[in-house]
């Protein structure tokens, strides 16, 4: 009886919802454990900034184009010094470890969209992203289907994202790397006279930062865009 209880207990054993550890995980885990263990910081504060990581958003981004909408002078700041220009919103690129994300920049500059160019940012190779201004980045920046084809296939993969440009506007991809970040500036739409900092603030989406879309009345982060499939998967 004590073996079938036994048996019948070891069957009702959970299953880890993963079999095994990837290889990305083994090396996160024996770098942190390395660092810690060299004092180049302590758990706790790897902790502290792991929980910071997870609650940045693109608020601030999005104010800071606003503003720039509303100011002149803070316009020519962001475009001159955007790393001054961020703190005016509230990012200090050095926080809270005080030396900044590690490899996550060397240099940030703002991109700004006029009535003939329009700008659109990836990572070729992997997913730089200026996350102390925009958090994490979405899931489709980091995929090869993202990053392979909107350097061949600009103006297609922007309209599976619901972005119609006319031939007549010129579409600039920005490459983001290990020693730079960037960040769009797009133009304020229309219909939109009046409009307080926060009301302008609330239709710069996350997607309106990256490129893939548009500010638009009405429009804010809550919207679902619709999108297409591709005419040219990744394979191709």
């Amino acid at each position: 009886m004590a073996d079938h209880d036994h048996d019948h207990d070891h069957d009702r054993t959970v299953k880890p919802m993963v079999d095994e550890v990837t290889d990305f995980e083994v090396l996160e885990i024996a770098l942190r454990e390395l660092c810690i263990e060299k004092g180049i910081f302590t758990a706790e504060e790897h902790r502290r900034f792991t929980e910071f990581a997870e609650q940045i958003g693109p608020t601030p981004a999005a104010r800071l184009v606003a503003r720039s909408w509303l100011d002149p002078e803070f316009r020519a700041l962001a475009i001159a010094e955007p790393m001054t220009a961020s703190k005016e919103v509230g990012v200090d690129w050095l926080e809270p470890t005080g030396f900044g994300t590690p490899s996550d920049f060397t240099a940030f500059e703002i991109l700004v969209d006029t009535p003939t160019v329009h700008h659109v940012i990836v990572c070729a190779l992997c997913s730089c992203y200026p996350r102390p201004i925009l958090g994490n980045s979405p899931e489709w920046y980091r995929t090869p289907n993202y990053r392979r084809r909107l350097v061949r296939y600009p103006r297609q993969v922007l309209s599976e994202f619901g972005l119609y440009l006319g031939e007549d506007i010129e579409i600039r991809v920005q490459d983001s790397n290990q020693k730079h970040r960037f960040m769009v500036m797009p133009m304020r739409p229309e219909n939109t006279d009046g409009w307080t900092e926060d009301q302008l603030t609330e239709i710069v989406t996350r997607d309106c930062l990256i490129g893939v879309a548009l500010p638009r009345a009405g429009v804010t982060t809550n919207v679902v865009v619709a999108t297409r499939p591709a005419v040219h998967p990744v394979g191709e």
